[in-house]
C-alpha cells in the first residue's frame, strides 16, 4: 500500500479528535443531541482548518447505527464506509469541477429518491462559492424545502463569494485560525507517535509556517520527517522550511532599536543566506515589532498574542526597556518601508534602505509639544525649560490704527514696533505713505537684482512669503521701504519679534543701518498723499476695488467689478447726484 500522508492519517473521525473549533464542535453536538440539526449547514475559513471533517464528521453523526449521540461509534457499517468514501448514500462533490446548471440539476433529481442503506442522504459541496450564478438559483428551491430525508453541507474558503440568498437558507459555522498552543501540542503528539522526537525551536517553527492551518502544519511536518529522520533540529527545521530561528527575528529588532546598522545587515545577510523568502521574512519581523508594541501598551499582552510563553517573555523584556512612542514609531517606519520592499523587484536593497531609515530614527518628540514650540514663537513668547509648563495658546494683544479722511487734524495715531540692533531710532509709523524713490534718486539705491538673494537668505519662510509679495522695495537715506498693494500681506511682518528680526536681517545683507518701512494703503482705501502719476492712479483703483462697501454690493448682487473709472469726467456726476440727495434730505 502507499504510503498515506499525516494529513490523511490523522484526519480526525469523531468530534473530540477535532483541533481547536471548540464553539463550533460544542453547538454541533447540541443539536445532534436535541434533534435540531438544520437542514443546511455552511463551514467558512480557511484553508486546513477542519471545514470538510466536520461536514464528514456530522454526516457520520446523523447515519450512525450504534454509537450514542452526539459522537459517531466510527465501527458501524455506515461510520466506516462513511471513512472510507465507498458510502452510497454520502455524495461528495468538488464545487470547482462541478460548478454548472447540470451537475446541479443532476443532483436534485438524485435526491427525489429515498437513501439506500442509511436513514439520511447526505449531500457535501466542498468550495461551493466556485458554483455558477445559475446553479446556485437552481439550488434555492430546494434549500428552502428540502426532502426530510436529505442533508445539505457546504463548505468554502470564500464565504462572500457566496449569494445572500443562498446563505440566508443555511445556518453559518465560521471556523478559526488553530491557536499556536493547540497546534504545538497536536504536532507534538503527531510526532510522538511516530517515533520522532523534535527540539521545541523546530516545533515552533513549523506552527509559525502553519499559519494556523493544521493540514499546512502537517505537510510541514511530513517533509520535515523525511529530512531529518528521528531527530528533528532546529538547523534542520531552518534549511528545510527556508525560515530563521525566533532569535535571528529578536536579534535584528534588537539592533534596529539599538541603532546598531551593522549587526541589523549581518542578520539580513544570515537570512539571504539561509534561502528564506525575503517576503516572509518581512513579515514575520513586522509581526515582531507588532508584538513588542502590544506588550508595551497592554496590560495583558498575553490575551492578545498568541505566543508561546519563553518567546512572549523575550518581548516583554524588550518592550520594557523602549518607550512606546518609540517603538511605535518604529513599527511605522518599518511597515511603510517594509511593505514597499515586498512588492519591489529588489527586495535586500528595499530592506537596506528600510534599515538605514529605522536606525537613523532618534527618540521621539511629542507632537503637542512641537505644536507648544511653534505656538511661543509666534505668540512672541521665550521657549520654556523642560520642567515648565508648555502653554499651547497665548492671547496677543493687537492695535489698530484708526485712519480719518485727510483733513486738517491731529497727528495720526502711530503703531510704534520696537527696532532690533543695531538699530538706535523707533521704526516709523505703520501706515506712513511712502512713495517708492526714482531709480536714480539721491540717496536712494537700487536693490532690485539683489532683492531675489535677500529673500532666499531668509531662512523663516512665513517671513520670506511676506517679503515676496512686495510690489516693491528700495533703499532710501536709511530706510528700506517696502510697498505692498493690501496691508494684509505685511501683517506678519508687522508682529513686533518678526519686524525686529527683518530688521536684522535686511541691516546685515545690505550691510548698512536701516529701519525698515512700510507703504501701505491706508485703512479708509485712498492714500493720504498726492503722488501723481500712474503709481497713484494704481493704488487708488486697488482701494477703490476692496472697498468694504463694493465688496458688499458686489456680494449682495451677485456681480463683480469690472472697470474702475476716477477720472474727474466720472467725479462730477457722483458729486451732483450726492448734493441732489442732500437737498432731498434737507426738504
Amino acid at each position: 500500500m502507499s504510503y498515506l500522508v499525516l494529513a490523511r492519517k490523522s484526519r480526525p473521525q469523531n468530534f473530540a479528535q477535532v483541533v481547536g473549533q471548540q464553539h463550533i464542535v460544542r453547538t454541533l453536538q447540541n443539536a445532534l443531541l436535541r434533534s435540531r440539526v438544520p437542514h443546511a449547514l455552511i463551514f467558512s475559513g480557511v484553508r486546513g482548518t477542519g471545514k470538510t471533517t466536520l461536514a464528514r464528521i456530522m454526516a457520520k453523526a446523523l447515519n450512525c447505527e450504534s454509537g450514542q449521540p452526539p459522537e459517531p461509534c466510527c465501527s458501524c457499517r455506515s461510520c466506516k464506509e462513511i471513512a472510507a468514501g465507498s458510502s452510497v448514500d454520502l455524495h461528495e462533490i468538488d464545487g470547482a469541477s462541478n460548478r454548472g446548471i447540470q451537475e446541479i440539476r443532476e443532483l436534485k433529481e438524485n435526491i427525489r429518491f429515498m437513501p439506500v442503506m442509511s436513514r439520511f442522504k447526505i449531500i457535501i459541496i466542498d468550495e461551493v462559492h466556485m458554483l455558477t450564478t445559475e446553479a446556485f438559483n437552481a439550488l434555492l428551491k430546494t434549500l428552502e424545502e428540502p426532502p426530510s430525508h436529505v442533508y445539505f453541507m457546504f463548505a468554502t474558503t470564500e464565504l462572500h463569494k457566496v449569494p445572500v440568498t443562498i446563505l440566508s437558507r443555511c445556518q453559518r459555522y465560521e471556523l478559526k485560525r488553530v491557536g499556536s498552543k493547540e497546534l504545538a501540542a497536536h504536532f507534538a503528539r503527531l510526532a510522538e507517535s511516530e517515533g520522532i522526537t523534535m527540539e521545541p525551536a523546530a516545533l515552533n517553527m513549523v506552527v509559525r509556517a502553519a499559519g494556523g492551518s493544521v493540514r499546512d502544519g502537517l505537510s510541514l511536518l511530513d517533509q520535515l520527517f523525511s529530512y531529518c529522520g528521528e531527530q528533528v533540529a532546529a538547523a534542520d527545521a531552518a534549511e528545510v522550511l527556508g525560515m530563521v530561528g525566533g532569535d535571528v527575528i529578536a536579534g535584528t529588532a534588537k539592533a534596529l532599536l539599538a541603532h546598531d546598522l551593522a549587526a541589523a545587515l549581518e542578520r539580513l545577510e544570515t537570512v539571504t543566506r539561509s534561502g528564506m523568502d525575503l517576503k516572509r521574512f518581512i513579515n514575520e519581523l513586522l509581526a515582531w515589532f507588532r508584538s513588542l508594541v502590544v506588550c508595551a501598551v497592554s496590560k495583558d499582552p498575553a490575551q492578545l498574542l498568541d505566543l508561546p510563553a519563553d518567546e512572549l517573555a523575550l518581548l516583554q523584556e524588550t518592550a520594557a526597556s523602549h518607550s512606546a512612542q518609540s517603538l511605535f514609531l518604529l513599527f511605522t517606519l518599518l511597515m511603510d518601508s517594509l511593505e514597499k520592499a515586498a512588492w519591489s523587484s529588489r527586495p535586500r536593497f528595499a530592506v537596506e534602505m528600510a534599515f538605514i531609515r529605522a536606525v537613523q530614527a532618534e527618540d521621539v518628540v511629542p507632537v503637542t509639544e512641537l505644536l507648544g514650540r511653534l505656538d511661543s514663537i509666534l505668540a512672541g513668547t521665550p521657549l520654556p525649560q523642560a520642567a515648565e509648563p508648555m502653554p499651547l495658546y497665548e492671547k496677543k494683544k493687537t492695535v489698530i490704527a484708526e485712519s480719518k479722511p485727510p483733513e486738517p487734524a491731529p497727528a495720526r495715531p502711530t503703531v510704534e514696533l520696537p527696532s532690533a540692533p543695531p538699530m538706535p531710532e523707533e521704526p516709523p509709523h505703520l501706515a506712513e505713505q511712502h512713495q517708492p524713490a526714482p531709480k536714480a534718486a539721491a540717496g536712494g539705491r537700487d536693490i532690485r537684482k539683489d532683492w531675489p538673494d535677500f529673500i532666499k537668505s531668509v531662512k523663516k519662510p512665513w517671513i520670506a512669503s511676506a517679503l515676496s509679495k512686495a510690489a516693491s522695495a528700495n533703499l532710501e537715506n536709511g530706510k528700506l521701504i517696502l510697498s505692498y498693494h493690501d496691508s494684509a500681506e505685511c501683517s506678519t511682518l508687522k508682529i513686533k519679534e518678526q519686524f525686529a528680526e527683518l530688521t536684522a536681517l535686511a541691516s546685515d545683507f545690505f550691510q548698512e543701518s536701516l529701519r525698515v518701512v512700510f507703504d501701505e494703503p491706508r485703512a479708509c482705501g485712498l492714500p493720504t498723499e498726492s503722488g501723481g502719476g500712474a503709481d497713484a492712479v494704481r493704488k487708488e483703483r486697488q482701494a477703490l476695488a476692496n472697498d468694504p462697501l463694493v465688496l458688499m454690493a458686489a456680494e449682495i448682487f451677485n456681480g463683480q467689478v469690472s472697470d474702475i473709472r476716477i477720472g474727474a469726467q466720472y467725479r462730477k456726476p457722483l458729486a451732483a447726484a450726492e448734493e441732489a440727495a442732500d437737498e432731498s434730505d434737507e426738504a
